[in-house]
């Protein structure tokens, strides 16, 4: 056991830690800074409200990290593990139509479980990222990878149901990560050209399908909250006291900010022009308080565990593994490219979490457990490297 542990010390990826780290404490001071008029004003709560929430949600996510990072990532690839990760995942997709809560958008996107909001959409990035880098491996393994039939219909039709599932729950944001997460697991996975881009017809056929069966059946998808999204995109400036409003706002959080930024806790836009400034918005308090150099610390961030996780990828020969830093990388780097274009008006608003930055246990608690994983494979492929 002594042994073990020097070894996993050694192979540590201590940059990747404290990366991680620095971004998850540097969201806590964000947090404090950007809710606290928002607290008061809005809620009633003390001034310190969610910044102590988010305070235990770094708590939480730190054992879920240890959790990841010290169960071998190989485990993941047995049959009774990835049974019980889709019958969790799809009976938590299920129960959200049921018991589900949401915004004023109209989306039933989390369910309430007490102290905890849970997000099924968020499980499924995770468990589809290990049921495919699983899957997959196999399959190399087995030299069947390229059989349409047992290597490509499997996934497809799950990938689809989850698609479906989600984008019943009107959360077109998370729908976008996992397709994107899932093609990139695929990507990575070995298999040859043809037979990638046959799996991404058929995923798209299927989503496609889904969605025809879904409308013909009087399910409405294009709801009210979308369209005046989508209405937003186009010109936030045409309703500005409406559906602009949160957009507006935040352009003018940005342009205040400038080089230099007014100063931490000095922000306008968060005495209560910015709505729910810790959320999805959070990178526009920073822009205002801290300027380009506070934005460039987020990105930078960001952007080195994405850069590393790719790095990790391209290192290793075991194919299960090359696939969990590939799809973790993509995760984080595309949720971090939908949350940014949202807020700058590249995309649509989907109300997507920066990562580690923006306010939320769920996204903060499974991505830690994400870092965990991408530290559990940084290890192996340094102990790989030295054989």
């Amino acid at each position: 056991m002594k042994a073990y542990l020097k070894r996993y010390i050694r192979n540590f990826d201590f940059p990747l830690f404290f990366v991680y780290l620095a971004l998850c404490l540097f969201g806590l001071v964000m947090i404090y800074s950007a809710s606290m008029v928002w607290a008061v004003n809005r809620y009633g709560f003390d001034a310190d409200h969610f910044y102590k929430r988010q305070l235990i949600n770094v708590c939480v996510a730190l054992p879920a990290l240890a959790v990841g990072a010290f169960i071998p990532f190989k485990h993941y690839k047995r049959k009774g593990f990835m049974a019980m990760m889709l019958f969790v995942t799809f009976g938590l997709l299920l129960a959200v139509h049921f018991i589900g809560f949401g915004d004023e958008a109209g989306a039933r996107s989390w369910i309430n479980l007490g102290p905890i909001n849970l997000q099924p959409s968020e499980v499924a990035k995770i468990a589809f990222i290990l049921y495919f880098s699983g899957f997959f491996a196999k399959k190399l393994q087995q030299n069947t990878i390229d059989d349409l039939n047992n290597s490509v219909f499997p996934p497809v039709i799950l990938l689809a149901v989850a698609v479906l599932s989600i984008m019943m729950e009107t959360d077109i944001g998370a729908t976008m990560i996992l397709l994107v997460t899932a093609v990139s697991v695929m990507a990575a996975s070995g298999m040859r050209p043809k037979t990638f881009f046959k799996f991404s017809g058929l995923a798209i056929a299927a989503a496609f399908l889904f969605v025809l069966v879904a409308v013909v059946s009087g399910k409405q998808l294009l709801t009210e909250g979308r369209l005046a999204r989508l209405s937003t995109f186009m010109d936030p400036f045409e309703d500005p006291l409406g559906s602009g409003f949160q957009i507006i706002n935040g352009y003018l959080a940005i342009g205040a900010g400038g080089l230099k930024g007014l100063g931490l806790g000095q922000s306008v836009q968060k005495m209560g022009y910015l709505p729910e400034p810790q959320t999805d918005f959070i990178m526009a308090i920073i822009s205002e308080e801290l300027g380009l150099l506070g934005v460039l610390i987020v990105v930078g961030g960001l952007g080195f565990i994405v850069m590393r996780a790719i790095s990790i990828a391209l290192k290793t020969s075991n194919p299960q593994a090359r696939m969990i830093a590939a799809g973790i990388g993509s995760l984080i780097g595309f949720q971090t490219f939908v949350n940014l274009g949202g807020m700058t008006g590249l995309m649509p608003l989907t109300g997507v979490p920066l990562p580690f930055i923006s306010y939320g246990g769920t996204s903060l608690i499974l991505l830690s457990f994400c870092i965990g994983i991408l530290l559990n494979v940084s290890m192996f492929v340094k102990t790989e490297s030295k054989q």
